[in-house]
């Protein structure tokens, strides 16, 4: 059943048309993902369902009643404790608490309660706030909101958490959980696994798919949205096309389908071209012996084909969409890139680990991964000799050259106020046409070239680290997040780059996707240890689970031979 149906909408921005006469419905159930190139208007396009913003022509419909929620990207909690920001009531609910208090003061009013008319009126308008506020379940409210933060992976010992002190992740979650608990029939998420960590992750996954109503959700995670959608609209070019099933199946069917429409426009264009070189024949036949049945043809062909164009018969050429021209070379380095032995680190009376050891060889991919706050950064700052270790050593191999993809950008702090142009040949000395070619081919325009960085998007800082990275041509990349604000096919790009990368890559990601397609080793910092898994993601995830149920089989049997034996009578 649809819940909301969209008719020829079209949305303006500053005078630039993002989208126009796009037509669209969501049902009670559906399970969408919202995909799309950076600037496709995937964002644009839920606020104007969640009448966050308004359309330049067309029309929105809900059915009865219908209630949408809206997360956004950027998420902003209230100062003060993370149960009091989780909790925070639905408009509607806070309107009928609202009602209720209005009808309370009204009645103490002397004015009121000294005359039997208004009186009993005022009674009535408090029996109907009442009656509207118990049926919204507000008793109900709270032990909701616990179950969901439950599911999202918080426990009742972190209610009192500063929200001020909540990771982006967190704050994320904590955002799904107090919408979610107004129980919206079609919840819109608009980018809500950012910055989560694995396991916040798979929170996050099964809460869509099992949330009651319908969910629309804009991700870059390719394996979430694998796990947990229906249905793939891809909006791109202005145009909404809905596609069956996880985005596994969509990336075949559109390219299949890109593939046939080409196939179809090369036989038209072929076809076409006879019926042209038929044409010019007549014409010619026409001047030479002024026949008007080769007039007639000719004309009767030029018509047929203006009607093919007039009524949309002519099959369009498949545009590929530019996309950054991204080559990573490097020269041979030391055969050990890096090695970690016996290091401890922390800070005050946080230790965060004590004797890890790491190494990684020329031509390695290691993936590392752990929860939020783990020390994942902080072994890259020790790396790049930001900090000192309290014990052990941090090697890198005499010949090798660190290239650094910082998740916040902070790379391109220094040059916040300075044009992509002086990046460029402050990296390596160039003319200011040739520095303009090289951010050409970084899918930037001639004016994003002298803007300054500072007013960069997201991916298009992204984008920047990944060419300054390049022309630095490093042999042992660190990369921590390279992925994050990405859209997917800007990833593509990355991952087959660093597929043709001879250096070393030791990454931090929690793009499960991306690790699978990267990386031949992983290493997880967990509980202050570093334990190693052979492969990619996948491997990871059925070789630790083959550890933790052998642990756990262990277990049992330990605690069943410390059992005292019943004596025999």
């Amino acid at each position: 059943m649809h819940l909301i149906q969209l008719h020829n909408v079209a949305v303006n921005h500053a005078g630039t048309t993002i989208f126009s006469d796009l037509n669209w419905a969501v049902g009670d159930r559906d399970r969408v993902g919202l995909v799309g190139p950076n600037g496709a208007g995937k964002s644009s396009l839920l606020r104007v369902i969640a009448r966050e913003d308004t359309t330049e022509r067309g029309s929105i419909t809900r059915m009865g009643g219908v209630t949408v929620g809206y997360l956004a990207q950027d998420v902003a909690l209230p100062a003060g404790r993370l149960w009091d920001a989780a909790t925070v009531p639905s408009p509607e609910l806070a309107d009928a608490l609202a009602a209720v208090e209005a009808a309370e003061t009204h009645l103490s009013q002397p004015e009121v309660y000294n005359d039997a008319d208004a009186l009993s009126a005022a009674l009535l308008a408090q029996q109907d706030a009442l009656t509207r506020w118990e049926r919204l379940e507000p008793e109900r409210h709270h032990s909701l909101v616990r179950e969901l933060l439950t599911r999202l992976g918080f426990s009742p010992a972190d209610d009192d958490l500063p929200t001020a002190s909540l990771s982006g992740g967190q704050k994320k979650l904590v955002a799904v959980a107090r919408l979610a608990a107004w129980s919206p029939d079609v919840l819109l998420l608009d980018e809500p696994d950012n910055h989560l960590d694995l396991n916040a992750k798979a929170y996050l996954s099964a809460f869509i798919r099992d949330y009651r109503g319908g969910v629309v959700v804009v991700s870059h995670d390719r394996y979430l949205l694998d796990e947990v959608v229906t249905h793939i609209a891809e909006l791109e070019d202005g145009k909404l096309t809905v596609y069956p099933g996880s985005y596994s199946t969509y990336a075949v069917q559109r390219e299949l389908g890109r593939m046939r429409q080409q196939q179809a426009y090369a036989t038209q264009q072929r076809e076409i071209a006879r019926i042209e070189a038929r044409i010019h024949e007549w014409e010619q036949k026409a001047k030479a012996d002024l026949n008007e049945r080769h007039a007639r043809q000719a004309a009767s062909r030029r018509k047929m084909l203006a009607r093919m164009e007039a009524n949309g018969m002519m099959i369009e050429q498949v545009n590929e969409r530019r996309y950054m021209e991204l080559s990573l070379s490097a020269d041979r380095g030391s055969t050990k890139a890096l090695e970690l032995k016996d290091v401890a680190m922390g800070f005050g009376d946080d230790l965060l680990f004590v004797g890890l050891n790491l190494l990684v060889r020329h031509g390695e991919r290691v993936g590392l991964i752990g929860a939020n706050g783990a020390g994942k950064s902080v072994i890259f700052r020790l790396i790049r000799g930001e900090l000192e270790p309290l014990e052990g050593i941090v090697r890198v191999g005499p010949s090798i050259r660190i290239g650094y993809y910082a998740q916040q950008h902070e790379t391109l702090a220094a040059f916040g106020e300075r044009t992509p142009i002086d990046l460029i040949r402050d990296i390596q000395p160039m003319p200011e046409g040739s520095a303009v070619h090289r951010l050409l081919k970084f899918a930037f325009t001639y004016e994003q070239t002298r803007q300054p960085i500072k007013t960069f998007s997201g991916g298009e800082r992204s984008r920047l680290q990944l060419l300054a990275l390049m022309l630095q041509q490093p042999n042992l990349l660190l990369l921590d997040e390279p992925t994050n604000n990405l859209d997917i096919g800007s990833a593509e790009v990355l991952e087959a780059a660093l597929d043709d990368f001879s250096g070393a890559i030791l990454v931090i990601s929690h793009d499960r996707y991306f690790l699978d397609r990267v990386v031949d080793r992983i290493v997880e910092l967990e509980d202050g240890m570093l334990n190693e898994y052979v492969g990619n993601y996948a491997d990871y995830v059925e070789q630790k689970n083959a550890r933790l149920q052998k642990a756990a089989h262990e277990a049992a049997e330990r605690a069943r031979k410390q059992r005292p034996q019943k004596r025999r009578a």
